[in-house]
């Protein structure tokens, strides 16, 4: 192994350098997933895609970050080296999170400053670039940092190299956490210059300069680092070696040439036994890797379907990098040792076996919970019906009656009924009929969707088809609700809906005739909608009545705990461990390229997301998760039966018998050559 290193400082038996990388690490990964946090609402919400859209684009995004790992790894070991690898690709990185922060300012194409885009492609075409950079940049330096920590330790180190990934791994979640905590805050913050919107900004923002500061901590320990020089391109080796071993292999295919060992030994003729045995190890492991990609199709979707699921919720917390806080140094310093004290030997493998296992539980528990939750959401209108529900803001009751033989209704003043279902088709005119007065009305609705009708009794009835806020006075006003301003109200005119975060209160204010009238809205729960009628002003205090159009949320955030805190330990067990493996079962100058073999199963489990959701076609969201869970316990099995028939190497071992022959070999070729100098010298 070719190296260049300084004295290596330590502290507390580990090399000083290690923590200018954890450091690094925790940085970059509050970057990644703090962005990460807020992705699928800014898809939902600002974008205005629909939850499909949003899940595709989310996981087609996810896919790539673990794609382009292969490409660092190569550039790492074959050009650059991982120091060169890290910096360079960190810098596409820093720049694509900027990209992506200024994507998101509405005020970019606001021109008419009526707080909404006025070209929404140059949005998502600054937000898709930016995303690019960013699975560039977080991609080519995923392999690269694991495995350059790992370089810094010497061979008898392997303890404390051990336990440098599982602090690694918990500095992924330290950032992890901080950051699904302050982003979705920043978020909630109101940010704008023409108006006040959701700050996504900010909240992408604040991720962009702490890749910064990420970038320049790494930098800084630059002196300390060992830096393995690249050995040419190994890929492209490895490549040829394996083409020209199948090729001979199909060359010799007839039964006068006999059998070796292994198919790879065919390439012995043109190539050395020692990258021959490198290449075997590398394809060994990369075998075993071929079901792991299930795991993390299910593993990711805590960040598309899981957070879709929440919104369908009551609450608001962040629950998954907490408990990786906690169970990596539980389950290092206390459940491991338990085992091998009760004589259990659970090796690698192993533990990545029952990680898969408990993941398919935590899918399972996913399910139940979506079942309580599809009990309480309201029941939508399908493409052919439309739902209607009507709200009397006049003094008098009110008869409300459909084209025949459809149903009528009775509203006293002040009240609404809930939403009634219809056939589109059917629905042609409506009849109302409030106190000696009489209007009808021609239906013409778009059918799959939902519509209020407010109606009241002044000189003539007046129907109108209405949302949010209905101004229910004779005068034009202007109403804020928190810091978002709605368009100027005529009388009896409606706004259209807006959202506001749920849980909480927040003050309503009209101007009327010049003069403020405002009071404090009731707690607005989570996932619900309402009408809000505005009667009059009393006293500086506004009279309001609200009309429910979709309950709050039920179901309790916390119901989630149970398949969070499985998935954690999956998490602990599975991928803790892959990374350990990954890099103990590799050859010295192929560290980055298995690293990154690991990597790529998670871009093939986003693809598989993609792939089994679209092609499912499962209407049910509960179904889902139990078809994902199935799924991985299939696979699960399919692991655990070759795993038991794994043999562990350790690649320093037969590299060190690769260096003795060498060594023989010069030894008996000096040999040969003085002997051969004396002969002559006898002549």
């Amino acid at each position: 192994m070719l190296s260049v290193s300084c004295p290596q400082p330590s502290c507390f038996g580990y090399p000083l350098s290690i923590f200018f990388i954890i450091i690094n690490e925790f940085c970059e990964r509050f970057s990644y997933y703090g962005m990460r946090a807020v992705l699928v609402l800014y898809f939902k919400y600002f974008l205005q895609w629909d939850d499909n859209l949003s899940t595709a684009i989310y996981h087609t995004f996810v896919a790539l970050c673990y794609l382009t790992p292969i490409l660092g790894a190569l550039i790492a070991d074959s050009w650059l080296g991982k120091f060169k690898t890290i910096v360079s690709l960190s810098i596409v990185y820093t720049i694509g999170q900027a990209v992506m922060s200024v994507s998101s300012i509405n005020d970019l194409t606001d021109h008419n400053q009526d707080g909404s885009p006025d070209n929404v492609s140059v949005h998502i075409a600054l937000s898709m670039t930016g995303l690019i950079l960013i699975a560039l940049g977080t991609g080519g330096i995923k392999p690269c940092v694991s495995a350059f920590g790992g370089d810094q330790f010497e061979d008898d180190q392997e303890k404390q190299r051990t336990r440098f990934f599982s602090i690694f791994y918990l500095s992924i979640n330290a950032g992890s956490l901080l950051s699904t905590i302050i982003t979705p805050i920043l978020r909630a913050q109101e940010c704008g210059i023409h108006s006040k919107q959701r700050c996504y900004p900010l909240a992408f923002g604040v991720p962009a300069a702490l890749m910064a500061v990420s970038l320049v901590v790494f930098i800084i320990g630059s002196g300390m680092y060992k830096k393995v020089k690249p050995q040419g391109n190994i890929m492209i080796q490895v490549s040829k070696c394996i083409g020209f071993a199948i090729k001979n292999r199909f060359r010799h295919r007839s039964k006068e040439f006999p059998k070796r060992e292994h198919w790879l030994d065919w390439a012995s003729e043109k190539y050395d036994k020692r990258l021959i045995a490198q290449t075997k190890a590398v394809l060994k492991v990369l075998f075993l890797y071929i079901p792991l990609p299930m795991f993390w199709a299910l593993f990711d979707q805590q960040g598309s379907r899981w957070t879709l699921q929440a919104t369908t919720m009551d609450g608001n917390f962040t629950v998954n990098p907490i408990l990786i806080i906690i169970m990596v140094p539980v389950v290092d310093a206390v459940v491991y040792p338990l085992i091998k004290k009760c004589k259990i030997n659970f090796t690698p493998l192993r533990k990545i076996t029952v990680g898969m296992f408990l993941a398919s539980l935590a899918f399972v528990a996913a399910a139940l919970v979506q079942v309580q939750i599809d009990k309480t959401l309201p029941v939508f209108p399908a493409a052919g019906q439309t739902q209607i529900k009507v709200i009397n803001i006049g003094t008098d009751g009110a008869t409300v009656q459909f084209e025949s033989p459809l149903q009528s209704v009775n509203v006293m003043s002040m009240e609404s009924t809930g939403y009634m279902t219809f056939d589109t088709s059917r629905l042609q005119s409506v009849n109302i009929i409030s106190g000696n007065k009489t209007t009808s009305e021609v239906i013409t609705l778009p059918g799959g969707s939902r519509h209020t009708l407010a109606v009241k009794n002044s000189a003539n009835v007046v129907a109108k088809w209405v949302s949010l806020f209905i101004n229910n006075l004779p005068d034009t006003i202007n109403i804020t609700m928190g810091d978002t301003a709605f368009e100027t109200l005529m009388s009896f005119s409606a706004s259209n809906y807006n959202l506001f975060p749920g849980g909480r209160k927040d003050n309503i204010m009209a101007i009327i005739n010049s003069i403020p009238c405002s009071v404090t809205s009731k707690t607005l729960g989570f996932g619900s909608a309402y009408t809000i009628v505005i009667n009059g002003c009393t006293g500086n205090t506004l009279d309001v009545t609200y009309s429910e159009d979709i309950s709050p949320n039920t179901v309790h955030m916390a119901w989630q705990i149970p398949q969070y805190f499985i998935l954690t330990c999956a998490e602990v067990v599975f991928s803790v461990t892959g990374l350990e493996f990954s890099y103990s079962q590799a050859p010295s100058n192929m560290k980055a390229v298995l690293q990154a073999g690991w990597l790529l199963t998670v871009a093939v489990g986003n693809i598989i997301v993609l792939i089994v959701a679209g092609a499912s076609k499962l209407s049910e969201q509960w179904a889902e998760y139990v078809l994902f869970a199935a799924l991985l316990l299939a696979v699960c099995i399919i692991f655990a039966v070759m795993a038991y028939f794994y043999t562990y190497t350790d690649p320093n071992e037969i590299e060190a018998q690769f260096d003795e022959e060498e060594k023989k070999q010069v030894k008996k070729d000096e040999d040969v050559y003085e002997k051969q100098t004396e002969a002559v010298s006898r002549m």
